[in-house]
């Protein structure tokens, strides 16, 4: 890893564009080295990647960390007086917290889960909800200990500002698939004063800890393009370092929504999208102007026996004995260590904890290193000139049994 660098503040640099417009590769400073872009933020939620240490993060080519506000709040005094997120960890690189809202919100709205075949939507009923919305922020009840507590903007800024990250998520009200056009109109004005309050309380206590924290508005408005746009064009105004793309919509409506919300932000400032990494996603948020993007999908799925491959994703449940190498292509260690199929399966359903926790360490390590060498290759391929024939081949290739919607 680079020998780490103090930065007055975050600079964001491109250095080319595709065709369309929008997708870029560049790279960002932070006070804690420089992330290359478009780039996979590796999630850990509480300071740690479940199973994986922080060596075997470098080791996989890893370019930032991201932890949740909300998970960490009562740690945030402690990880403060050790200096800040990126050394109570151990990562020692750039780090990112969220807010922690998109937590407290699912308190309150269960997020509008699609649950059945129909796509009908379901929503937690008011008297079931352990989060209330004011615009003074979230009032909530913490579902393990029954403790009531409050987050507002000011509350999470000073909780963010502890932990110490070099990039921090405004405070914004995520609505859900159920919420409609009017209450995401609600919640869109309620997000942009949040927003102000977050960049003023920001301001006033972002070097505390002797480095530059940096402070990203988030973008809210459902599925709505007059909305998307219109905060766009609000916040894009306000003094953030970038923006974070985030709230509940479909799948199919993620390339619209980021061109919409791109096509208002200013440009020369960097953009995150929030919580997706499949494949398919990850092309359209690159294309659609996101340069960073987070998920714990690679580690989860790994722990339940879903491995990525070039040839699309396999299930461990079926490889019983199998001796094939788990992907003859990958570089990981995991890989290059020679294991198997069957013999990543025999862990994983072994009685023992210490080989379970092997297998989840192993899996979590391919998958991570699968995700993060996918924006490896955009950045080679588009300096070649190459990155439609590269997405075209990958993308076929990963989904030749789903005939994904994007090659058709």
């Amino acid at each position: 890893m680079k020998e780490s660098a103090t930065y007055k503040s975050l600079s964001f640099t491109i250095d080319k564009t595709l065709k369309s417009g929008l997708g870029r590769i560049g790279s960002i400073k932070t006070a804690h080295d420089e992330i290359k872009t478009p780039a996979f933020m590796t999630v850990g939620t509480k300071g740690e990647v479940r199973f994986v240490d922080m060596d075997s993060l470098h080791q996989i080519g890893a370019e930032a960390m991201l932890s949740n506000g909300y998970h960490l709040r009562k740690l945030a005094p402690e990880i403060a007086k050790q200096g800040g997120l990126a050394k109570y960890s151990g990562w020692n690189g750039p780090t990112l917290t969220d807010s922690g809202g998109f937590q407290v919100m699912s308190l309150g709205s269960g997020l509008g889960k699609v649950v059945s075949m129909d796509r009908k939507i379901k929503q937690t009923s008011e008297k079931n909800r352990l989060a209330h919305v004011s615009d003074e922020g979230v009032d909530f009840t913490d579902p393990f200990t029954g403790e009531q507590e409050f987050i507002g903007p000011e509350e999470s800024m000073q909780i963010q500002t502890n932990i110490g990250a070099d990039i921090h998520m405004a405070f914004d009200e995520l609505t859900s698939l159920a919420d409609n056009y009017d209450y995401n109109v609600q919640a869109m004005f309620r997000t942009e004063m949040w927003a102000e309050r977050s960049l003023k309380k920001h301001q006033e206590i972002r070097d505390s800890l002797g480095y530059r924290q940096n402070l990203y508005g988030v973008l809210q408005g459902g599925r709505w393009e007059d909305l998307r746009r219109r905060t766009a064009k609000v916040l894009g105004t306000m003094d953030f370092d970038g923006y974070g793309l985030g709230g509940a919509f479909l799948k199919e409506q993620l390339g619209d929504i980021l061109r919409w919300c791109n096509e208002e932000l200013p440009f020369e400032k960097p953009k995150h999208l929030l919580g997706l990494s499949r494949p398919d996603d990850i092309f359209i948020g690159f294309e659609n102007g996101a340069d960073t993007l987070d998920c714990v999908a690679p580690t989860r799925e790994a722990r339940h026996g879903r491995i990525y491959t070039r040839d699309g994703e396999i299930y461990l449940r079926k490889f019983k004995d199998c001796p094939e190498l788990l992907d003859e292509n990958c570089d990981c260690p995991t890989c290059r260590s020679g294991w198997t199929k069957g013999q990543l399966r025999a862990l994983w359903k072994s009685p023992t904890l210490e080989e379970k926790a092997l297998y989840y360490k192993l899996s979590s390590i391919h998958n991570l290193r699968f995700t993060i060498r996918i924006f490896e290759e955009i950045r080679q391929n588009v300096l070649k000139n190459s990155y439609e024939a590269y997405k075209t081949d990958f993308l076929s290739r990963y989904y030749s049994q789903k005939k994904s919607s994007m090659l058709k």
